[in-house]
């Protein structure tokens, strides 16, 4: 068997699928070709699955708050088994969604591995076939450091794959994959270290998202180590044990996870055999408009190395279809102002510049707000998070160019303040919107 498309999309991921079915509906003839799970890492091992943990997660926080108001519960049981084989099955279920919309779309799904034959040519299996397009939404990997012992540890997929609850774990790392199982495991019970190379974890958002986040994951029991750069790991008596380069050791632990990041999947794609150019790391560099350096050729999503989140890669793939099929020649992703959530606890939302990238791209034309408070939740009992905000402003008419938060709700109310932001609100507008009340997101425009 072979065949020519219009439009053949490698990789069945949220941007992929996002993509292929957009351009089918201009009519365009379409492939999508998985070897894997349909969905990728964000229906599979990424934000769905760690949505569900972070949900069980807050049960938990909510029970121990439970008293606070009143209720009195007995013993509590957390079954990991039983949460883990419902979250499976609920992401089985979405795998089989997918495959429907697909066949619902008229996109013909190719099983197998992708690999270049050409500029208009890909390989799957023992079959080759042409398309006018070609877009490359391979997606990433997470990464795993070549040191001594580097496989006594699991990275974010296995995490996905543990059956049993760890009772002792190290997380390495301080980007948002590290925070969120560090998280989520401290809040089900599990003790967790988290070995960080700063001193403050999330670094790349703004400086009170890293203090406020840092001193939470502290609060709720997270041993953190800074200034530790991971040399080794090794099995001891005890457990496994993390060896940094100045000699520190921490062990006893029954899961370490590796968290320092991740790499693009284009290594198997030969596309050499299509002249696709990649930068030092794997990544394949793309324009405004998604195009390689290959005519016909684009990619979208992780692979390009631009703003690694799901709804981007969704985003790009539909207006580059779009474009390419649905007549719309200047169609293409604005990746200013995309907002962003970690799912933290508490979790952080944050859109537009930090205050730092605000104050080197518009120097002493910034003014910044901010506020600290106790979420009224909190009111009844002794421990009381505090949630933190901040408005970056610019110039005489301060235009809000970025909102950041953390605090209880700050996932759902980010998505609101970030249109907003990205019509150009300015200070007065929020001013001028009367305050729901009693909120957290009510102090966004409450600030003086």
């Amino acid at each position: 068997m072979s065949g020519t498309f219009d439009y053949l999309v490698i990789g069945g991921g949220s941007g992929g699928i996002a993509s292929a079915r957009r351009a089918a509906q201009y009519g365009a003839r379409v492939a999508v070709v998985e070897a894997a799970r349909l969905g990728g890492t964000c229906v599979n091992v990424g934000c769905v699955p760690k949505k569900v943990m972070w949900n069980a997660a807050g049960v938990a926080e909510t029970l121990h708050h439970a008293a606070d108001y009143g209720f009195e519960l007995g013993e509590l049981r957390f079954d990991w088994q039983r949460l883990v084989a419902a979250r499976n099955a609920y992401v089985e279920r979405l795998n089989g969604i997918y495959a429907r919309m697909l066949d619902e779309s008229g996109v013909t799904l190719l099983r197998g591995h992708a690999r270049f034959a050409g500029p208009d040519a890909v390989t799957v299996g023992d079959v080759t076939y042409r398309a006018r397009h070609i877009l490359i939404a391979a997606g990433g990997r997470p990464s795993i450091p070549d040191l001594p012992g580097a496989e006594l540890g699991i990275d974010s997929d296995g995490f996905f794959a543990l059956t049993v609850q760890p009772r002792r774990v190290a997380v390495i790392g301080a980007g948002y994959i590290a925070v969120e199982l560090a998280g989520v495991l401290r809040a089900l019970g599990s003790d967790v270290t988290l070995a960080i190379r700063g001193q403050t974890v999330l670094r790349g958002f703004d400086a009170l998202v890293q203090e406020a986040v840092t001193g939470h994951l502290e609060a709720a029991g997270v041993a953190l180590e800074r200034g530790f750069v991971p040399a080794a790991l090794e099995h001891r008596d005890d457990g496994t044990a993390v060896l940094a380069g100045d000699g520190r050791a921490v062990g006893g632990f029954d899961c370490v996870i590796w968290a320092v990041g991740r790499r693009p999947c284009s290594d198997g794609l030969a596309l050499d055999a299509a002249g696709v150019a990649t930068d030092p790391d794997g990544y394949i560099p793309v324009d405004a408009f998604q195009d390689t350096n290959v005519p016909g050729i684009h990619a979208v999503g992780d692979i390009t190395g631009r703003v690694p989140l799901t709804p981007v890669a969704i985003a790009a793939g539909r207006r580059l279809a779009d474009r390419l099929f649905g007549g719309q020649a200047g169609r293409r992703l604005d990746y200013d102002d995309i907002p962003s959530v970690v799912f933290a606890h508490p979790p952080v939302g944050s859109v537009g510049l930090t205050e730092a990238q605000a104050r080197d791209r518009h120097g002493e034309a910034v003014r910044v707000y901010s506020t600290r408070f106790t979420d009224m939740y909190y009111a009844l009992g002794n421990r009381k998070p505090q949630t933190v905000a901040k408005l970056v402003c610019v110039g005489p008419d301060e235009r809000v160019v970025g909102i950041h938060v953390v605090g209880r709700g700050a996932d759902e109310m980010t998505q609101g303040f970030a249109v907003a932001v990205k019509m150009g609100a300015r200070k007065r507008d929020l001013d001028d919107t009367v305050a729901i009340h009693p909120t957290a997101s009510e102090e966004l425009v409450l600030m003086r």
